[in-house]
């Protein structure tokens, strides 16, 4: 994270699940001084190993598997994006989300599966060690809070993808306990909101700039509606946080409650949402720092360093540019997205066209001519030093205040239309009724190419879920490649999830049932 700035040791001899990592790994003796039995004693200690929990949000690859980026890799599965790349070879890996002919041998979905695991496990182990800290009752409370919203953060990302996973409160004791069954989606999501009820409550209500990018209870409560809308759009179902129900009542509580007292607000320029000047602004709500602090030169340990590789693999490539320089033009964006928000304000924001760009333009794989320009290759988040594609510096912004107003007005707030105007007339919209069918369009023109478009779909049932994200024939001006590359037809039984990694389903000796489809 770039404003927290202590610095994190090599203290996690890390045991993920399912002994995910190599055994030689795991017998190495520790190479540092600091390790697990001498460690969590004082509040410094504690806090590096917060920021270790933290840094997992930041995790785009797994050494020795593959590249992984949230909003890439979401994207890609929904129907604004395709996967693009250098070559049909290059993309290889990501074509298989975008045409839902995932094998369970995919290395993104075990990097996706690993990635969330690491963090879980060093969240469980943050929140068991911190009694042994020697530091006041609230500072604990705070970690404790901080360790639990990062933990449902994991899991709402792992069961949203994978759907039929373990659940993990605590670390595994040895050996003997690596073949934990998978949990029911109930129990997951029911973990997830008890983890965010807890943690709002201990949470501040808002952290110093020196401390920016450390969660509010804010982020926790706006969190908990988007676990709720995916949870009960797919299952139709409440939450329940421990023996509490959480329904759309007491989420617009919470989200009356953000919107009028947070102090989180629309930034007047739509677009400053993505630039520099933005980042942790008053419409972030939760964000997830990048940065070029420290230079990063290591291609064979990419998580090292702290660059933002969504913008790397989006950013068209083009040399020679001043604007945009060196992408790898993952991610095309697609006809389908820009005859839906073209004649939007937002459009202009959202999409990077080819004739915008100077220098010279290689074509790729699904070239459409189309790039995002929320997260990019250009110039403002170029890196000031280090391998240039290693250090793009811009956030994810994660959930942005417009995120609530829509969310507040989609769960059914007495003030829905108040809510929806907003969101239209910061980009000079006129007022439209607060329909459900209008709110959730909104929410199209509105989010798109952030990550999230994926998930709403999958939320609105198999049915609209296969008819929007398979399409046919759907070709713009400056595609390049035969209609085919461009066609998607959606792979229905598997709902939209993605296959337990088949090296999780080898090591749990049988414990493990695939997912249906698969």
């Amino acid at each position: 994270m770039k404003k927290i700035t202590y610095k994190i040791v090599g203290i996690f001899s890390l045991i993920t699940l399912l002994s995910a990592c190599n055994k030689d790994f795991l017998d190495l003796k520790p190479l540092d001084q600091e390790v697990t039995t001498s460690f969590y004693k004082t509040e410094d200690q504690a806090i590096q190993a917060l920021v270790a929990v933290y840094d997992v949000l930041g995790y785009q690859e797994t050494p020795g598997v593959s590249w992984a980026p949230f909003i890439v890799i979401s994207d890609i599965l929904s129907d604004d994006s395709y996967a693009g790349g250098a070559d049909a070879n290059d993309g290889q890996d990501e074509n298989e989300l975008n045409n839902f002919n995932i094998p369970p041998t995919s290395k993104i979905v075990h990097a996706i599966w690993l990635k969330n695991y690491t963090g879980i496990y060093r969240a469980n182990l943050l929140i068991e060690k911190i009694e042994g800290v020697d530091a006041s009752a609230d500072f604990k409370k705070r970690l404790i809070a901080e360790s639990k919203f990062l933990r449902a953060y994991f899991y709402f990302e792992q069961v949203a993808y994978f759907e039929n996973i373990p659940l993990l409160t605590r670390t595994l004791a040895g050996p003997s306990e690596y073949n934990q069954p998978q949990a029911t989606p109930e129990q997951v999501y029911n973990q997830i909101a008890l983890d965010l009820t807890e943690a709002m409550a201990d949470l501040p209500a808002s952290v110093p700039s020196a401390e920016a990018g450390r969660v509010t209870k804010w982020a926790a409560q706006a969190l908990l509606a988007r676990v709720y809308l995916f949870y009960n759009g797919v299952y139709n179902k409440d939450l329940m946080a421990g023996s509490a129900v959480i329904n759309k009542g007491v989420l617009v509580n919470y989200l009356d409650e953000l919107i009028a007292t947070s102090g989180h607000d629309l930034l007047a320029d739509y677009a400053q949402n993505f630039k520099l000047a933005g980042e942790n602004g008053k419409e972030s709500v939760f964000e997830i720092s990048y940065g070029d602090t420290p230079p990063w030169w290591d291609w064979g340990y990419v998580r090292g360093g702290e660059g933002n590789l969504s913008a790397q693999m989006l950013g068209p490539r083009v040399s020679g540019s001043q604007k945009w320089n060196r992408g790898w033009s993952f991610g095309t964006v697609s006809q389908k997205l820009v005859n839906d928000i073209s004649s939007d304000p937002r459009y202009v924001h959202t999409v990077l066209t080819q004739e915008e760009l100077d220098g010279s333009l290689s074509i790729g794989y699904q070239h459409t001519g189309y790039f995002s320009k929320k997260y990019s290759s250009d110039a403002e988040h170029w890196g000031s030093s280090g391998q240039f594609e290693l250090n793009r510096t811009c956030n994810h912004r994660v959930i942005r205040f417009s995120d609530v107003l829509l969310m507040a007005a989609e769960l059914g707030s007495g003030n829905a239309q108040q809510y929806l105007d907003r969101v239209r007339a910061r980009v000079g919209l006129g007022s439209i009724p607060a329909t459900p069918e209008n709110i959730y369009k909104e929410r199209r023109l509105e989010l798109s190419l952030e990550g999230i478009r994926y998930f709403d779909v999958l939320r609105k049932g198999i049915a609209f879920a296969n008819s929007t994200l398979s399409h046919s024939g759907i070709r713009g001006p400056n595609y390049v490649g035969d209609q085919q590359l461009f066609d998607v037809t959606f792979n229905a039984t598997t709902k939209g999830f993605l296959p337990i990694p088949q090296s999780e389903m080898d090591l749990s000796a049988g414990t493990f049932i695939q997912n249906q489809g698969y």
